[in-house]
C-alpha cells in the first residue's frame, strides 16, 4: 500500500512539474501547488 502512494506522489509531482514549465499552471493560477508539493517532499520520503 506504501509503494502505490508512493508511485502516487510522485506522479503527482512530475504532472505538477510538466504543468510548471509549460506555463499552464500560471495560466490558471495555481502556482501554490508546486509550493505544497515542496513542503511535503521530505515528510513524504521519511514516512515511505
Amino acid at each position: 500500500m506504501a509503494l502505490i502512494l508512493y508511485i502516487l506522489y510522485y506522479l503527482a509531482a512530475i504532472v505538477a512539474l510538466y504543468c510548471h514549465f509549460t506555463g499552464r499552471l500560471q495560466r490558471w493560477n495555481m502556482e501554490w501547488v508546486l509550493l505544497v508539493l515542496a513542503l511535503t517532499v521530505f515528510p513524504v520520503v521519511l514516512y515511505l
